[in-house]
């Protein structure tokens, strides 16, 4: 498995720091978990395949690039910064 961990400062609350945390097993286009916390709380949550392949036909955008996007934003990390934004609700 295979995790990764970023720090991020959703534009809802520019001054609050969250770690975000995903893992995923052989690619994060077959589903992934999310631990998102603020240092006091934490939340969890998991992603399906068929959840991801619902969202992406919702969208009406190509799976393939979807799961693209995906990576970019949860991944990615410091690359992608300034590029994808978070709202915490």
């Amino acid at each position: 498995m295979e995790k990764i961990l970023n720090r991020i400062h959703p534009v809802s609350d520019p001054e609050a720091t969250y770690f975000l945390q995903v893992s995923w097993e052989k690619d994060i286009g077959t589903g992934f978990g999310v631990i998102l916390s603020d240092g006091q709380c934490a939340w969890t949550g998991t992603v399906s395949e068929a959840e991801i392949s619902r969202e992406a036909a919702d969208i009406e955008m190509d799976r393939g690039k979807y799961v693209e996007e995906l990576r970019k934003a949860l991944i990615a990390g410091e690359g992608s910064a300034g590029k994808y934004n978070f709202v915490i609700s």
